[in-house]
């Protein structure tokens, strides 16, 4: 059995951005045959939306892909997290820092953006303040379909295909 690869997607609050990267990395690496040696879960940096379910607009463009999140809680990402994950993924610059902050550093380097895979590095706009959620996800399912290209590079997963999102939102 290859090795399982651990993967924590963290936003600010954990019910936008981050559950959905959690849900369209999950979907796709299941879809792929990969449900077991892909284990992926998201948190936030903040507390302030602990508890809370996600954000309607986010479970909106997930429901149209067909992929339930109804028993997502925002959760704070943890200092426990950094040893429990292979790879801690913020959405911005931002995220990032308070990760690292949370952590209590990064000496093993799993701290980036999800966008760092991507060909065009960038941060991925929070649409809790832009009201961006397509954009959002566009932006995520350009950084999870890097992310599986750069994993199955490595030979961490053996995806047949890696394309992530098939669903083009309006």
């Amino acid at each position: 059995m290859e090795k399982q690869i651990r993967i924590l997607f963290v936003c600010h609050g954990n019910i936008c951005r981050s559950p959905m990267a959690e849900y369209i990395l999950r979907s796709s690496a299941a879809g792929l045959g990969l449900g077991e040696s892909v284990l992926v879960d998201s948190a936030a940096t903040s507390a302030e939306e602990t508890g809370n379910p996600v954000h309607p607009r986010t479970a909106a463009i997930l429901d149209t892909l067909g992929i339930d999140c109804s028993a997502k809680r925002a959760r704070q990402m943890q200092r426990s997290d950094y040893e429990a994950y292979d790879y801690l993924i913020g959405m911005d610059r931002m995220n990032v820092a308070d990760m690292r902050r949370i952590a209590g550093g990064d000496p093993d380097g799993k701290i980036c953006r999800l966008l760092d895979f991507a060909a065009n590095p960038r941060d991925i706009a929070d649409p809790w303040y832009t009201g961006g959620f397509d954009a959002a996800y566009m932006d995520v399912c350009a950084g999870c379909d890097a992310l599986l290209k750069r994993l199955k590079e490595r030979r961490l997963v053996i995806p047949a295909a890696v394309r992530v999102c098939h669903v083009q939102m309006r």
